[in-house]
C-alpha cells in the first residue's frame, strides 16, 4: 500500500522545504510542518482505514529523514528517556512526526534551547515541558517563561502529587515566573501540602512569607560571628535565622498532614537538601530511624564524621548548643530508605498513612520544632 498520488505530490513538496519539525494530527489526517518560514500543512486523503494510512505516512516521512521506513526505534523508548540521545541526532528526530521520537528529544541532556521551542511546537504537554525546564539552557532561553506559563496555567488540571511538586520546583527557577504568580501558587499551596513541598524543594532560603527570627539568633550571631567558614556554625545561623523559621515552620505543616507517599518523598528530600551542608562525610542511608541520633551523637563525641572541628568551635562559643547540633545531624541524615519499609507494605494514603509514619515523622518532627520559636 502506498500514498494516494495526491497525497505523495503534496508530501513530496512539504518534505523538500528546510524542515524543523513535523507534526501529525491523526484524528483530522494533516501533517504540519514547521519551518523558517512559517507552518505548512498538507490535508491527507486515505486510502484505506486512517490508522493504515497514519503508518504509511510515517514510513514515507521517514524514509526522506532517514533513509529507512523503520522510523524511530521504538525499543529503544527507555534509553532515550534517560536522555541518552545524541546531539546529532535531535534534529532529525523532530522530522518524523512521532510521538516517542519528540520525547526523546525533550529527555536528552543537551537538549538547547531552540529544539526546546521545535519540539514543544510538536507536542505540548506538562511532562514534556517538566524535562525541558529541568535542563539549565531552556530554563534560562526564552522557551523558559513559556514553558513555565504552561506548567502554571495547567497545575489546576495535575492529578498527580509528584508533577504538582516538580512543576512548582521548575517554574521556581529564577526569571521564570513574576512575584504575583509566585504568590498565588503560596496561597493555594496552603490548601494543597503538594505545592508547599515543590516551594521547600526549590526555593528554601526564599519563600514568599514573613517569619521573624529566632529569639537566639542575633545572640548566636554576634557570639559566632568570627566563624564565617564554620558550616555548622553557618548552618545553625541558617535555620535561627527569619528565613530558616519559614522554612521549618512550613516543613512542619506538610509533616503534619502530608497527602500521600509522593509528598513525604519529595519532603524528606527538601529537609535533608536543607542540612546537607552538615551531611555526615561517611553517611549511608538508613532504614531505621534509631541510627540516625546514634550516629549524631557520635558526631559530637569523638567520632570524626568531618565536622568534629567545626563542632568543636561552636560548642566552645555557646554552651548548651548541642541539641540544636545533634538535630542538624539527624535531619541531615533523612532519607527515602527511612520510609521504604512502611511504602513496601502498604499503599494507603491520608490518616491511614499518617499513623504508619509515625516511628519515622513523630521524632522527625520534634528535631524540627526544636528549631522553632514556641
Amino acid at each position: 500500500m502506498e500514498l494516494s498520488a495526491e497525497d505523495s505530490l503534496r508530501m513530496n513538496v512539504l518534505l523538500t522545504q528546510q524542515l524543523q519539525a513535523i507534526r501529525i494530527d491523526e484524528s483530522k489526517m494533516i501533517v504540519y510542518g514547521l519551518s523558517e518560514k512559517g507552518e505548512a500543512k498538507v490535508q491527507l486523503n486515505p486510502n484505506c482505514r486512517d490508522e493504515q494510512y497514519t503508518k504509511i505516512v510515517k514510513e514515507f516521512i521517514s524514509t526522506h529523514v532517514l533513509g529507512s521506513p523503520g522510523g524511530y526505534p521504538i525499543y529503544l523508548r527507555r534509553w532515550t528517556r534517560m536522555g541518552q540521545a545524541k546531539h546529532d541526532s535531535l534534529e532529525r528526530l523532530l522530522q518524523l512526526g512521532e510521538t516517542e521520537a519528540v520525547i526523546a528529544v525533550v529527555h536528552a541532556e543537551t537538549l538547547t534551547d531552540e529544539l526546546a521551542r521545535r519540539a514543544w511546537w510538536v507536542m505540548q504537554t506538562s511532562e514534556n515541558a517538566r524535562r525541558m525546564l529541568e535542563k539549565k539552557q531552556v530554563a534560562e532561553g526564552k522557551m523558559g517563561p513559556v514553558l513555565a506559563e504552561f506548567l502554571v496555567e495547567f497545575l489546576p488540571f495535575e492529578e498527580e502529587p509528584k508533577a504538582m511538586v516538580d512543576s512548582v520546583r521548575l517554574v521556581l527557577q529564577p526569571g521564570l515566573v513574576t512575584e504575583k504568580v509566585k504568590e498565588s501558587l503560596w496561597k493555594k499551596g496552603q490548601r494543597k501540602n503538594a505545592l508547599l513541598t515543590g516551594f521547600l524543594r526549590a526555593i528554601p532560603d526564599a519563600l514568599p512569607v514573613q517569619v521573624k527570627d529566632h529569639v537566639k539568633f542575633n545572640e548566636y550571631s554576634n557570639v559566632l560571628s568570627g566563624l564565617q567558614d564554620n558550616p555548622v556554625a553557618k548552618q545553625l545561623l541558617r535555620c535561627l535565622s527569619g528565613k530558616g523559621q519559614a522554612f521549618l515552620k512550613t516543613s512542619l505543616t506538610v509533616l503534619r498532614k502530608p497527602g500521600n507517599q509522593e509528598v513525604v518523598i519529595q519532603l524528606m528530600q527538601a529537609i535533608a537538601d536543607y542540612f546537607e551542608f552538615v551531611k555526615p562525610a561517611d553517611f549511608i542511608p538508613a532504614n531505621d530511624f534509631a541510627c540516625l541520633p546514634e550516629k549524631a551523637k557520635k558526631c559530637l563525641t569523638n567520632t570524626d564524621c568531618g565536622y568534629t572541628k567545626d563542632i568543636q568551635e561552636v560548642l566552645q562559643k555557646i554552651s548548651g548548643a548541642e541539641n540544636f547540633i545533634e538535630a542538624m545531624f539527624v535531619l541531615a541524615q533523612l532519607d527515602v530508605h527511612l520510609v521504604n519499609p512502611i511504602f513496601a507494605r502498604t499503599d494507603s494514603m491520608g490518616t491511614v498513612m499518617r499513623k504508619k509514619l509515625q516511628p519515622v515523622f513523630d521524632p522527625v518532627t520534634e528535631y524540627v520544632e526544636l528549631f522553632v520559636n514556641k
